[in-house]
């Protein structure tokens, strides 16, 4: 006679559906961290967020509050539905909290020089030792290379590289990234999960930069090019752009947006990665960066913000500026 384990029965056993989205762990919560945490937890799907500390939770709590009164503020939102939200997303510092998630998204966000690959990498190793085996582990990293990330996991074929392009929230596409070891099904289950979320996939190869960034870097650092000849003003450039081409955001608009912290890592690893001479920063790019004006969050770019309007523009004069 075969006794089985009374296990088996009990009612607390977690029962998951094969290829079901129940829950989305996230690794560190800046400013994507949010946006993500936020369009996910809309959709209706919980949210786990890991950061550095208690304190640091908090303040996530506070800008998340801050943020969704903004968007009720443009009647983006109701009070009730930014409650509903808010119920879906909770924080830790302990990596146990995203054991039972299908998915975990890296979303660190290192504002030091360098790759920041060691980190990410710990990052990876720390996720894999507390998910399940199907658990898919991903990147929202753009310029590094989602194999090598994966180089440190026991299982690599859940590696994929996963890119919300700026605004997380209001742009229409995700990246899909494939490494070299990535299977098919977990490319299909972040697909699936990107079309719940209401987003375009699109799928692609590891490239440094993807599509995304090796585009958007180029065309910011030849609009800065068009300002430090004094063709045009920083706004002049960026209607061009957004009327000519029908842009959402102009390029250096964009790059504020952005923050010229990490549009300068971006371009230093790719230049780093391809030696080529568009991947490096304009000059105006670099001084404004080594003056801390680093874009809307700092309140100073290529133009002045006041609580986050637009009030002004900081060049103008490129040659002063420069010299």
């Amino acid at each position: 006679m075969t006794v089985e384990p009374i296990e088996n029965y009990a009612l607390k056993t977690r029962v998951r559906k094969k290829g079901g989205l129940q829950k989305v762990g996230l690794v560190g919560c800046g400013n994507m961290g949010q946006e993500i945490a936020h369009l996910v937890a809309r959709n209706g799907i919980n949210v786990e967020f890991i950061d550095l500390s208690d304190e640091r939770i908090a303040e996530v709590f506070i800008e998340l509050n801050q943020k969704l009164d903004d968007i009720i503020g443009k009647w983006g939102l109701t009070e009730s539905e930014k409650k509903a939200i808010l119920s879906r997303i909770h924080g830790s510092t302990d990596y146990s909290s995203v054991s039972d998630c299908d998915i975990v998204i890296e979303t660190i966000n290192n504002r030091k020089p360098g790759t920041s690959l060691e980190i990410r990498k710990e990052v990876f190793r720390k996720v894999e030792a507390v998910v399940r085996e199907d658990t898919v582990i991903a990147s929202n990293t753009s310029t590094l290379i989602i194999s090598e990330l994966a180089s440190v996991l026991k299982h690599p074929e859940r590696a994929v590289g996963l890119h919300f392009l700026p605004s997380a929230i209001s742009g229409g596409v995700v990246e899909v990234v494939r490494g070299l070891h990535t299977n098919q099904a977990s490319v299909e289950f972040v697909e699936k999960f990107a079309r719940t979320i209401g987003k375009k996939v699109i799928t692609l190869f590891e490239s440094p930069g993807n599509i995304s960034t090796r585009l958007i870097v180029v065309l910011i650092n030849e609009a800065c090019e068009t300002l430090m000849e004094g063709v045009a003003s920083a706004s002049n450039i960026d209607a061009t752009m957004k009327l000519g081409f029908g842009l959402q955001f102009g390029p250096l608009e964009m790059a504020d947006r952005i923050g010229l912290d990490k549009v300068i890592k971006w371009m230093n690893n790719l230049y780093q990665e391809f030696g080529e001479r568009k991947f490096k920063p304009n000059p105006i790019l670099k001084r404004l960066y080594r003056l801390g004006f680093h874009g809307r969050r700092t309140g100073r770019g290529f133009y002045i913000y006041e609580k986050g309007k637009r009030v002004g523009e900081t060049i103008t004069c490129p040659e002063v500026f420069i010299h």
